[in-house]
């Protein structure tokens, strides 16, 4: 499989990356959430057949079936969908970047899902 990723990332997201592509993924404590670094980005988004459901989209997270998506070549928001569910159900955005996002789950896991 090819490394390399076919697509303009959000700037923020981007950055986010480039801030854990040291540590590899990042776990995101008391939630469940992990987040994929680089390495990882390209073989869950082929484990998963995102290309297939969702071409519009890009996997970069998961809490079990639940997974977290930025919209390919647009701005830095992040969306959820059932992995079960792809290509049925709507992407939901449920934060403005991946910065905010780790702060909201942070805070308020419990209230998001």
């Amino acid at each position: 499989m090819n490394n390399q990723i076919d697509l303009v990332l959000p700037k923020l997201y981007a950055e986010f990356l480039s801030k854990i592509d040291k540590a590899g993924e990042l776990i995101i404590e008391n939630t469940g959430i992990t987040l994929y670094s680089r390495l990882d980005l390209l073989e869950r988004n082929s484990t998963y057949q995102i290309e297939e459901w969702e071409p519009d989209f890009f996997l970069i997270g998961q809490d079990g079936d639940v997974a977290f998506f930025i919209k390919k070549d647009s701005d830095d928001t992040i969306y959820m969908n059932d992995l079960g569910a792809l290509g049925s159900l709507e992407m939901k955005p449920i934060s403005l970047n991946i910065f905010e996002f780790v702060q909201q789950v942070s805070e308020h896991y419990d209230d998001i899902f």
